[in-house]
């Protein structure tokens, strides 16, 4: 089988967030499973990317891409990293930039990768068994292969899965563009048309084969008014072919057993390591040194749907249950002086780290007891994954990837790998945290759950295995 994965970013090479964890990791992943497949990953070539990688580049040729009535040049260059060819799609007048979002002319600029991606086909000679998109920066190539290329040799049989990482973000643009920087006809408005806007999201939920979310949960709540941004309505019509399928994380990455960042390695066998990464977390935020204090850490980026509102509401009676609390991340300046005056009124009991820095962040997954992840949406979610690996309990709410991962304690059977809260609500994530620590100071069961928890498998293995399934599934389709 041949796949091509596309999107806008992918770890080592560029990366905001969690797309670019997930086009890193997954494709190495089924490879891995299966190695007899062909596996490649094509990405804008990303000034960012030059500049860092230019030496283990190797060029490949270049051709002319047509996009409505612009003739652009399109260089291709390509690595391998374990097993997987990587390509990247190269225009100066596009790509060679700081910024990689956030332009005034990104409709053009994805348009043109999108288009670049079908185009390199024949100079590669390469046609995918499976087009497997990301997004809206490559709904494009599946628009424009159902559009445009389906019935030319070598395209007809190509299957597309477009993969919704986040259905806030959708590529909407006005409709007024539509031939002239996208090169669609009046055919194809109904296509792409949504509330009068050109929205690329659409346009490939109505052209793909299949779509896949990165949780079963959120697939189930995006077709829902409250989680959709919107297109509800569209993915309900195409229901049938929607599933979810949640995201893994790098465990060799995430390793207390082999991490040299943390201040002692440590394993589910072997947590006495887990104590001393504790103890140095108290001593490097100023806070008492005392292991029968449970820490409650918090990373996130700073915004109100991550559940911060919930946080900032009653965090002052979270301290009176006797704990200790870090956070780490940046954001929203009203979140970020609020936390820096809790920090000033409560001096014994918090510290705020407002910055991005993934050693630290390590430092504190290690040498918390308990991890908080309150948010309003969440797609899939690392962190209550990552604070597993690294035995701090996840405190969730039960949305999206969160209630596909983090089951409730039922400390009656200890059944489960941490607590959980239903409906968004401070008082109910108060209980939830309250539930947390009271447990926290039975010892033995404490232990027990801690073990349990770091030994849950979290990594890409068995969500590559579900892939693969979509993937061989699609292929014998006609």
């Amino acid at each position: 089988m041949k796949l091509l994965f596309v999107g806008a970013e992918a770890v080592p090479y560029i990366s905001t967030g969690g797309l670019g964890d997930v086009l890193g990791s997954l494709p190495q992943a089924v490879k891995a499973a299966e190695p007899d497949t062909d596996v490649r990953v094509i990405l804008p070539l990303y000034k960012k990317i030059k500049d860092k990688f230019e030496s283990s580049l190797e060029y490949v040729g270049n051709t002319i891409v047509e996009l409505a009535w612009r003739k652009q040049y399109c260089g291709l260059y390509k690595c391998e990293n374990n097993g997987v060819t990587y390509y990247f799609i190269d225009n100066e007048y596009y790509f060679k930039r700081d910024s990689i979002y956030g332009d005034f002319d990104d409709a053009e600029r994805f348009a043109f990768f999108g288009k670049a991606v079908l185009d390199i086909m024949p100079m590669i000679d390469f046609y995918p068994d499976i087009l497997h998109t990301n997004d809206w920066q490559s709904a494009t190539s599946v628009i424009y292969l159902k559009r445009k290329y389906c019935l030319l040799p070598h395209y007809r049989d190509i299957k597309t899965i477009y993969t919704i990482h986040n259905i806030d973000y959708q590529g909407v643009f006005s409709m007024s563009i539509l031939w002239d920087v996208f090169g669609l006809d009046a055919d194809d408005k109904s296509i792409v048309e949504y509330n009068g806007n050109i929205n690329l999201t659409k346009g490939a939920i109505v052209c793909t084969d299949r779509i896949s979310t990165v949780s079963q949960k959120y697939a189930d709540e995006i077709q829902t008014e409250f989680y959709s941004s919107g297109l509800h309505y569209v993915l309900h019509l195409y229901s049938g072919k929607l599933c979810g399928i949640v995201n893994g994380i790098d465990v060799n990455y995430y390793n207390p057993k082999n991490d040299d960042v943390i201040a002692s390695k440590f394993s589910s066998k072997k947590l006495s390591g887990k104590a001393e990464c504790k103890r140095m977390l108290q001593e490097m935020c100023g806070l008492e040194q005392n292991p029968d204090v449970p820490v409650v850490s918090m990373i996130s980026r700073l915004a109100a749907h991550k559940g911060f509102d919930l946080v900032k509401f009653i965090l002052p009676e979270m301290l009176s249950l006797g704990i200790q609390f870090v956070l780490l991340g940046t954001g929203e300046r009203e979140l970020e002086e609020y936390f820096k005056t809790i920090q000033y009124r409560y001096p014994n009991q918090v510290k705020i780290f407002l910055e991005f820095n993934k050693d630290l962040s390590k430092k504190i997954y290690a040498g918390s007891d308990i991890f908080l992840m309150p948010s309003k949406s969440e797609p899939c979610g690392l962190s209550q994954m990552i604070s597993s690996v690294y035995g701090a309990i996840p405190v969730v709410r039960e949305t999206g990837g969160l209630y596909d991962t983090i089951k409730p304690y039922n400390k009656f059977t200890a059944e489960g790998n941490g607590f959980t809260f239903a409906n968004y609500n401070a008082h109910e994530m108060k209980d939830a945290v309250a539930r947390a620590v009271e447990l926290f100071g039975d010892k033995e069961k404490w232990k027990a759950l801690t073990k349990k928890v770091m030994e849950v498998d979290f990594s890409w293995n068995a969500s590559a295995k579900e892939y693969l399934a979509m993937y061989n599934e699609l292929s014998k389709e006609y």
